[in-house]
């Protein structure tokens, strides 16, 4: 993104915290490609329809921004507090999200192709109609979460779900397996009484077994 495509958009709002505030308007004024957000405190902000390719987000405070519309392709989110964010349709591709803080998130109709969600908590999240089209999940926790009409296409899906977590309408295929919580116990699910746990919450996916390297491959 040039400097003069960021000089046609404008937050709707700056951050509260000063530094971030001064570091987000110099960078808007600059020819900086990359933002550097990480460790700064964005809350109170409105970045929505912001395109913030390719920045850092590392440990990043964005708690409750909206960030609906925003482009956050092939960035850095490692270990940044997103509880409580608007992302409503936001691009995601190929984001690192890992470690990330996604609890009471709003994802719906955001675009996660390709991209990396290992150790996250996403509880209560809000995921209708995202696609997670070649996303890895990995220990991802969506307890509580809302999955319906989801897609999922070769997905590494080794989340945490329970009897909150809705799963109407969620589509495609997974590697599995899924840990189900109940009480203080819990159990992996996979194969084809994955398939079956889903279907009797109203998702229709398909497990498939993991990819094997070819033959020769180290």
């Amino acid at each position: 993104m040039s400097s003069g495509i960021r000089k046609n958009w404008k937050p709707a709002a700056l951050p509260a915290d000063p530094a971030a505030a001064k570091q987000l308007r110099e960078w808007l004024a600059s020819e900086e490609y990359n933002l550097n957000g990480m460790g700064r405190d964005f809350r109170g902000a409105d970045l929505s329809g912001g395109d913030f390719s390719n920045c850092w987000f590392t440990d990043a405070v964005l708690i409750d921004v909206r960030l609906v519309g925003a482009s956050f392709y092939r960035a850095d989110l490692q270990s940044a507090d997103l509880t409580g964010a608007d992302l409503t349709s936001a691009d995601l591709v190929k984001a690192n999200l890992d470690e990330a803080v996604l609890r009471s998130a709003v994802l719906d109709g955001a675009d996660l192709v390709g991209a990396s969600l290992s150790d996250v908590d996403a509880r209560g999240a809000s995921f209708r109609g995202t696609r997670f089209i070649g996303a890895e999940l990995l220990d991802t926790d969506m307890r509580g979460s809302d999955l319906s009409d989801a897609v999922v296409e070769e997905n590494y899906f080794e989340i945490r779900v329970d009897d909150t977590t809705v799963l109407r309408g969620l589509r495609g295929t997974v590697f599995g397996p899924v840990t189900v919580v109940s009480d203080e116990s819990s159990r992996e699910v996979g194969g084809a009484e994955l398939e079956a746990w889903i279907s009797a919450r109203g998702g229709q996916v398909q497990v498939i077994p993991p990819r094997r390297p070819a033959v020769g491959t180290p």
